[in-house]
C-alpha cells in the first residue's frame, strides 16, 4: 500500500475502504511495524534553511526581450518561468534559458508552432504577417546570440541564496574522488537542465552530472529524452561514472533506481507519496535525505510537517487494523496443520533414544551446514526449493556442494512450511543412514574439525623461530682439500662498463668445479649509473701447473689485501677459488684449446713480482697518474690518481673541495693517518709533488642503489705520494676487483639456492632459484604494507613465484585426487586438498628438509664478506676463531610459502615448452603424501580409471548434447556422457539417466581454470605484485563473469535441474545479462552491473572445463584453448576491472580512506590470540585503527580473513560519509586545519536534523 488513504485529505478510515472497495482487495500490514525497520535501511533526515529568496524580476535581457516581443506567443512560456527563476535560481540561470530556447533547433520549432497556430486561424489574413511573426523571433535570436552573460559567480543576485547553498554543500560530499551518489529532486524540466548547466560550470570536479527527466517534449528549450537514454543514464548511475543525478518526479517511482546516499529535495513535495518515494532512494548505509527550506517560508515548514504527521496517520492506521489483517507469518497455527498431515512422522534413534521431529529437523539440518568445512567468509546455508503438484507442496533441500548429501526431496504437504520440514527431515534420515550424524544426532564432521585444520592452514605469521642459515655454498667445501689440477673459468665482466666511469678489464672466476650459466643482474655503480654483471661459464676446463697456481694466488691474495683490507694465509689446498685478469678480446679466444689463454699472465706476473711500486723524488709525475693509491694506516681510505698539482706544495692549507678528513692542518697532514705520537716521529719531505686523486667509495652494497648519505660525499682528494703505498694492480683490474665481493656474494646466492632445488631433486633456473628463497623484509607476504627491516639489494622475492606455485599446487593435487578416488565426492577431495597443501603440512616437510637454511634473509654488506676457507692473519675479524654459524629469524609462515615459491620457480624454469614435468615432481617433493605420489605429467592419467557411467553407450539426447555444445567450442567428445554429467545440477534426480552430477568434474575444472587464469595474469603482467594479480583474478573466476560466460556460450540451455525456484532465477539472470550485453554496445565489463546470477550457471562452466581435460587424457593445453578463444578476450585490458578488483573488502577500505578522505593515519592490523584449552586452534583479530582509536574489529581463524572482517566492518560506518563528515566524527586533520565554516551545525550548512 502506497500513501494514497492520507494524500486524500480527508478521514483515513473513509479514505482506505474506498480505496479497499476501488481495487478490490485489503489492507494488510505486519504484526510488529519495527520489524521493517530491520530490512530497509532509513535516511537520516536534515533540514538545510537558506537565506529568503527575492522577489521574482524580469533580468535585463528578459526586460529587452519582453518590450520588443512580448506579445510573442511561441516566447510565452519562456518569459514566464525566466521571471520565475530569477526567484529560484538567480539572475545567470533566468538568461540561461533564453539561450536554450532560442538555439538554432529551438527557433525552427517556435517558427514552425507560430505558422501552425497561423494556419489553424479561421480569419483570412494575409501571410505578411505570418513572415513578421517568423521574423521577429528571428531577432530575438540574434539579441540573446549577441548578449554579454555574466560568469556563474556568487555576487548579487547573480545567484540566489537557494543555488548557493546547494552548491556548497555538493562542494562538500564531492570534495575528493568517491563513491557517493546523489540525486536532486526538482519539480520542473527547466529548473533541471539549468542547475545541470550551473553545476558543470562551478561545480566540484568530482562531481559527474546527468538529467533523469520523463520523455514528454514540447516546450521551447526543453531537452528530448527516449526511454532508452533513460535506462543509459541509469546504467551509468550505477557504473558511477555519473555520480549526481537531477531529476524530476521520475525518478520517484517507476524506473529501477540504483541505491544512492544523498537524496536533496531542491523543490519540496507536494504529496506524502512524493516524499516516502524519494526518500526511499537513499537506503545505502549512511544515507541522508536533505530539505531545502528557506528560512521563514511558513509553506516551506507545513510541507515537512504535513508530511510527518501524514507518516504518523498511516502507522496508526496499520496499527489500528483487526487481527485478520495482521499478517503473523508462515508458523502461524501451525500445529493444527501439522495434525492434519497424515502420517504423523518422527524417528526415534534405537541406541540413544534422540528423537528427531519435523520441527526440530530444521534446526539438527541447519547444525550439519554449518560444521561443514568452508571459509571465514562464506556462508554455509542449506536451499528450500517448493513447487506444486496436485494441489500440494513438495519442497527440495539442497545442500552445499561440500556435503556428502546433496538433496532430498520431502512428501507433499498442505502448507509450505511443513514441506520444508519434511524435505529437512528426509535429508536428516539419509545423514544419520550414512553415518554424518550420530547417535545423538550430532554432525560427526564436527564444527572444531575445520576450524583446527583452517587454523593449521593459516599458520602465525608473526610467530618466529631462530634458524640457523646457510652462509656458503657447500660446494666450496666439499671441493676444498687438495691443491687442484685443473680449473674451471668464469668470466665475470660489466655489460656497459662506461658506467663505471674509468678503464675496466674483466675478471676471471677459476674454480675447482664447472660453474652453472649464471643470470645477469644489476650493479649500481654511480649515482644513476648501473650495469647489469655478465657471467659467462667455460665448459672446458684447463691444466694448472704448480708455479701457475701460485701466481694465481699471490694474485688473488693481493686483491684481498690492497683492495678489501685483509691479509690471509697462504693456503692453496684450502682456497674455494681464485681470480685473475682476462685480456680484453677474450671472446676471440674461447675457440682455443685451452681457456687459460684468456688470462693476461703478463699482469699476474707483474703483481707477483712488485708488491708494491715504490716512489722517490725521481719518480716521473707522468708514472704518479692513473694509479692505485693506499693509505697504509687507514683501511678505509683507498684513491685513484687523476693529475699532479704543480701549483701546490705539501704545506699548503687543504683545499675547500677536499673530502673532510680528522687531519685537515695542510695537504701533508692531510695525506697521514697515524697517531698523534707516530706522527711525531714520522719525517716527510716538504718537496715532493701534490697529487690530485679521487677518494674511492667503499660502498656497503653495490647491489642497491645509493642512499641520500653516499650522494653527498665528496671524493676529491689532494695528497702527497710519499706516505701512500702505490700498489702494483692496474687501475682497470682494480675497478672490477671493488665489484667482486658483491659479485660473489649473489653468486653464492645462486649456488645456495640452486644446493635448495637439487636437494628436492630439481632443475630450475638459477635466477629463479633465488627468487624463490629470498626474503627481504619481516613481512613479505603482507603486500602493500609498510615493509619492516628491508634487506635492499637482494632481488626479487618469493611473492610472485609464491603466487603462481600456490596455484599450481592446488591444480596439481586436484587432478591427482579426482583420478585416484573415484568414489570420493566434492566434500572429500576439499577436505583432503586441504590436508596437503595446508601450510602447517608443507612446513612440516620443510622442516624435516631443512629448508630453512637455505632462505635468504640477509642483504649483501661488504663489511660481512669474507672467502670461505683460508685464514685472516689481519684486518677485522682476524681473532675470530671456528667456522661462523648465523641464524635467522623466520616465521612459520614464511617458511611454507617457500615451499609454494620453488614450485612456482620449478614451473617457470620448464613452461617455454608447456613442460610442467619439473613442478609436477616439485608437488611431490614437497607435499610428501601418499595422495600425490607422481614425478611427471603424464602419471596422472594412467591413475584415472574411467567409470561405468563414462563408458555406457551414448543416447540420442546425449550425442545431440555433444554436437550443439561442439559448435560453441570446437571439440569433439569421445565420451558425449561424461559431457552430460558437466550439466547435471545436484537437484537432478540420478535415475533419470545414470549419470553423476557435475560436482567432481566442477573441482576438477575450478583449479584448472584458476591457473588458467593465473597463467595469463602472471605473463601479461610482470611488474603487477601479488596482491594486484589476486583482485584482478577474482574477476575472471567470479560466479558473475562465468555465469555471463555461460549464457554467451549458451550452456544455460544445457543444464538439467530440479525445482521452479532455479529455473526461475536462470531466466531472470539470463534476461537481465543479455540485455546488459545489448545496452553495453562492445563493452567487455558489461557483466559486472547485474546482480548476483545462479550459481549452477557459473559451475557448469567449471565442470566443462574439467570434462574437456578428462575426455582430452588430461591435456592442459585444451583448457588453454578455451580460456583463449572464450575468456581472454574479456581481459585484455585489466584496468577496466580495477574497479571491480578494488572493491574487496581491504583494497576498498585503503581507497576509501586515502583518495576519498585523504586520511593517512590509519591501520589494518592482525594478531593471532592462543587458545586456552590445551591444543585448541588460535584466534585471529584484526582491528582497524583510525587516528589511534579502534573503529572495527573482525575475528577469523586466520589473519588475512580477520582483517577483511574487519574492513567489511569499518565500510559499514564509514560509507556513506562525505570527507568533511569523517573529519569532524574521526578527528582527522591529515590535509590541514578544517576550514572555519565546516561544522556549524554538525554538517557545515547549519542542517539542524530532523526538527523544526
Amino acid at each position: 500500500m502506497t500513501a494514497s488513504p492520507v494524500d486524500a485529505r480527508e478521514d483515513v478510515v473513509k479514505a482506505a475502504k474506498e480505496l479497499e472497495a476501488m481495487l478490490h482487495c485489503q489492507i494488510a500490514t505486519a504484526s510488529d511495524l519495527s520489524l521493517l525497520r530491520m530490512s530497509t535501511s532509513r535516511p537520516d533526515e536534515s533540514i538545510a534553511p537558506y537565506e529568503p529568496l527575492q522577489y521574482a524580476y524580469d533580468t535585463p535581457l528578459c526586460s529587452a526581450l519582453r518590450d520588443k516581443f512580448g506579445d510573442v506567443d511561441a516566447l510565452g512560456k519562456i518569459f514566464s518561468y525566466a521571471r520565475e527563476a530569477t526567484k529560484q535560481l538567480g539572475e545567470w540561470c533566468a538568461d540561461q534559458l533564453w539561450r536554450f530556447a532560442l538555439a538554432e533547433e529551438e527557433t525552427r520549432k517556435a517558427e514552425r508552432k507560430t505558422e501552425r497556430i497561423f494556419l489553424r486561424d479561421l480569419e483570412d489574413r494575409p501571410t505578411e504577417l505570418l513572415d513578421a511573426e517568423v521574423k521577429r523571433i528571428r531577432e530575438a535570436k540574434g539579441i540573446v546570440e549577441n548578449w554579454t552573460f555574466k560568469p556563474p559567480i556568487a555576487v548579487g543576485n547573480n545567484l540566489s541564496p537557494k543555488v548557493v547553498l546547494l552548491n556548497s554543500y555538493l562542494n562538500l560530499i564531492f570534495e575528493r574522488p568517491s563513491d557517493a551518489k546523489c540525486i536532486i529532486f526538482v519539480k520542473r524540466r527547466y529548473t533541471a537542465r539549468l542547475l545541470k548547466q550551473l553545476l558543470m560550470k562551478i561545480g566540484s570536479k568530482n562531481i559527474r552530472i546527468d538529467l533523469l527527466i520523463g520523455s514528454r517534449y514540447g516546450d521551447l528549450g526543453d531537452v528530448k529524452v527516449s526511454f532508452r537514454q533513460q535506462v543509459l543514464t541509469l546504467l551509468k548511475f550505477r557504473r558511477g561514472e555519473v555520480n549526481c543525478l537531477i531529476a524530476t518526479s521520475i525518478a520517484e517511482e517507476g524506473l529501477d533506481i540504483p541505491d544512492c546516499n544523498l537524496v536533496i529535495r531542491f523543490d519540496l513535495y507536494d504529496t506524502l507519496i512524493q516524499y516516502i518515494q524519494s526518500r526511499g532512494r537513499a537506503r545505502h548505509t549512511n544515507s541522508k535525505y536533505v530539505h531545502l527550506v528557506e528560512k521563514g517560508n511558513r509553506a516551506h515548514v507545513q510541507a515537512v510537517k504535513d508530511v510527518r504527521q501524514g507518516e504518523a496517520k498511516m502507522r496508526e492506521f496499520c496499527q489500528a487494523l483487526p487481527a485478520d489483517r495482521l499478517l503473523q507469518g508462515n508458523a502461524y497455527n501451525l500445529e493444527t496443520a501439522l495434525v492434519k498431515e497424515r502420517p504423523h512422522r518422527k524417528y526415534i534413534d534405537p541406541e540413544s533414544g534422540a528423537t528427531l521431529t519435523y520441527p526440530s529437523s530444521l534446526v539438527v539440518l541447519a547444525h550439519f551446514v554449518g560444521c561443514l568445512p568452508h571459509h571465514d567468509d562464506a556462508i554455509q546455508q542449506a536451499t528450500y526449493n517448493i513447487s506444486v503438484e496436485k494441489k500440494k507442496y513438495i519442497c527440495e533441500v539442497i545442500l552445499p556442494d561440500n556435503s556428502p548429501v546433496h538433496s532430498a526431496t520431502g512428501r507433499p504437504a498442505s502448507r509450505k512450511v511443513i514441506a520444508r520440514w519434511s524435505a529437512a527431515f528426509e535429508a536428516c534420515l539419509l545423514l544419520r543412514q550414512k553415518g554424518h550424524l550420530d547417535k545423538h544426532l550430532i554432525p560427526t564432521i564436527h564444527k572444531l574439525l575445520p576450524q583446527m585444520r583452517n587454523a593449521h592452514l593459516a599458520l602465525n605469521s608473526k610467530k618466529t623461530s631462530k634458524y640457523t642459515m646457510k652462509i656458503k655454498p657447500s660446494l666450496w667445501e666439499n671441493t676444498r682439500g687438495v691443491r687442484p689440477n685443473e680449473l674451471y673459468m668464469t668470466v665475470l665482466e660489466l655489460e656497459t662498463p662506461e658506467s663505471l666511469g674509468r678503464p675496466c678489464q674483466p675478471l676471471a672466476l677459476l674454480t675447482r668445479s664447472h660453474m652453472p650459466d649464471f643470470p645477469a643482474f644489476l650493479l649500481h655503480l654511480q649515482i644513476d649509473k648501473t650495469s647489469n654483471v655478465i657471467c659467462s661459464s667455460i665448459s672446458r676446463s684447463f691444466e694448472v701447473s704448480g708455479s701457475a697456481l701460485s701466481e694465481l694466488t699471490e694474485f688473488t691474495l693481493r686483491i684481498y689485501q690492497d683492495i678489501f683490507n685483509k691479509k690471509y694465509e697462504v693456503n692453496e689446498p684450502e682456497m674455494s677459488y681464485w681470480l685473475a685478469p682476462v685480456i680484453k678480446d677474450w671472446k676471440t679466444s674461447t675457440s682455443q684449446p685451452s681457456p687459460d689463454c684468456m688470462i693476461e699472465w703478463a699482469v699476474v706476473k707483474d703483481v707477483c713480482k712488485y708488491p708494491e711500486i715504490e716512489w722517490t723524488i725521481d719518480t716521473p709525475h707522468d708514472q704518479l697518474l692513473n694509479r692505485y693509491l693506499i693509505d697504509r694506516w687507514d683501511g678505509g681510505r683507498r684513491f685513484f690518481s687523476i693529475a699532479v698539482e704543480p701549483e701546490m706544495r705539501p704545506l699548503d692549507p687543504v683545499p675547500r673541495d677536499a673530502a673532510s678528513h680528522k687531519h685537515m692542518k695542510n695537504i701533508l697532514d692531510y695525506s697521514v693517518s697515524l697517531f698523534a705520537k707516530s706522527r711525531m716521529r714520522a719525517t716527510w719531505g716538504h718537496d715532493q709533488p701534490v697529487i690530485r686523486a679521487e677518494r674511492l667509495l667503499h660502498r656497503l652494497n653495490w647491489l642497491d642503489d645509493f642512499n641520500e648519505k653516499e650522494k653527498a660525499v665528496k671524493t676529491t682528494c689532494y695528497l702527497c705520494p710519499e706516505p701512500l703505498k702505490f700498489s702494483a694492480l692496474p687501475i682497470a683490474v682494480v675497478t672490477m676487483s671493488y665489484l667482486f665481493s658483491a659479485i660473489i656474494s649473489r653468486l653464492e646466492s645462486y649456488l645456495i639456492a640452486l644446493e635448495a632445488c637439487d636437494m628436492l631433486g630439481l632443475c630450475v633456473k638459477p635466477g629463479l632459484a633465488l627468487e624463490a628463497i629470498t626474503k627481504d623484509s619481516d613481512n613479505t607476504e603482507e603486500h602493500r604494507s609498510d615493509q619492516l627491516h628491508v634487506q635492499r639489494g637482494m632481488g626479487k622475492n618469493y611473492e610472485r613465484l609464491e603466487f603462481i606455485g600456490d596455484s599450481f599446487l592446488k591444480m596439481a593435487t586436484s587432478i591427482s585426487l579426482f583420478s585416484t578416488s573415484p568414489e570420493d565426492n566434492e566434500f572429500e577431495f576439499h577436505v583432503r586438498r586441504m590436508v596437503m597443501i595446508c601450510n602447517k603440512h608443507l612446513l612440516d616437510t620443510a622442516l624435516k628438509l631443512r629448508l630453512f637454511e637455505y632462505i635468504r634473509t640477509r642483504g649483501f654488506s661488504r663489511r660481512n664478506w669474507y672467502p670461505e676457507g683460508i685464514r685472516l692473519l689481519e684486518g677485522k675479524g682476524h681473532k675470530k676463531t671456528g667456522l661462523e654459524v648465523m641464524k635467522h629469524d623466520l616465521g612459520d609462515k614464511s617458511i611454507a610459502d617457500v615451499c609454494e615459491a620453488l614450485i612456482g620457480a620449478a614451473l617457470l624454469s620448464h613452461n617455454e615448452n608447456g613442460d610442467m614435468d619439473m613442478a609436477v615432481k616439485a608437488v611431490t617433493a614437497l607435499v610428501a603424501s601418499e595422495d600425490h605420489d607422481v614425478s611427471k605429467w603424464a602419471d596422472y592419467y594412467p591413475l584415472y580409471a574411467k567409470p561405468k557411467y563414462q563408458l555406457a553407450q551414448a543416447t540420442a539426447s546425449q550425442l545431440d548434447l555433444a554436437m550443439q555444445v561442439g559448435r560453441i567450442h570446437d571439440y569433439h567428445f569421445r565420451y558425449p556422457r561424461l559431457l552430460r554429467s558437466a550439466f547435471i545440477h545436484p537437484s537432478y534426480t540420478f535415475a533419470a539417466e545414470k549419470i553423476p552430477c557435475y560436482q567432481r568434474l566442477e573441482f576438477l575444472g575450478d583449479a584448472l581454470l584458476d591457473m588458467a587464469s593465473i597463467n595469463f595474469l602472471f605473463h601479461r603482467h610482470p611488474d603487477k605484485d601479488p596482491q594486484w594479480l589476486t583482485e584482478h583474478k577474482m574477476a575472471m573466476v567470479s560466479n558473475k563473469f562465468l555465469a555471463a560466460l555461460s549464457v554467451k556460450l549458451n550452456f544455460h540451455k544445457h543444464l538439467r535441474s530440479n525445482g521452479a525456484i532455479i529455473e526461475y532465477q536462470n531466466r531472470e539472470y539470463v534476461a537481465e545479462i543479455q540485455e546488459a550485453e545489448k545496452e553495453a554496445i562492445g563493452a567487455r565489463d558489461y557483466w559486472t552491473n547485474t546482480k548476483q546470477p545462479p550459481k549452477a550457471l557459473s559451475d557448469i562452466v567449471e565442470s566443462y572445463i574439467g570434462a574437456i581435460f578428462v575426455d582430452s587424457e588430461y591435456n592442459f593445453k585444451e583448457v588453454e584453448r578455451f580460456f583463449d578463444k572464450h575468456i581472454r578476450w574479456f581481459f585484455e585490458d585489466m584496468s577496466v576491472y580495477d574497479t571491480f578488483a578494488n572493491n574487496h573488502p581491504t583494497t576498498y577500505l585503503h581507497n576509501l580512506l586515502t583518495l576519498s578522505f585523504g586520511c593517512t593515519n590509519y591501520r589494518l592490523m592482525a594478531s593471532e590470540i592462543e587458545s586456552i584449552a590445551p591444543g585448541g586452534p588460535t584466534t585471529s583479530v584484526a582491528v582497524v585503527m583510525i587516528h589511534d582509536d579502534i573503529v572495527a574489529e573482525g575475528q577469523a581463524s586466520a589473519g588475512k580473513n580477520a582483517k577483511v572482517k574487519a574492513s567489511s566492518n569499518a565500510l559499514k560506518l564509514l560509507q556513506g560519509l562525505a570527507p568533511f563528515e569523517y573529519r569532524i566524527q574521526y578527528h582527522c586533520d591529515c590535509e590541514g586545519e578544517e576550514k572555519k565554516w565546516v561544522g556549524r551545525g554538525g554538517d557545515g550548512l547549519g542542517m539542524v536534523g530532523s526538527a523544526i
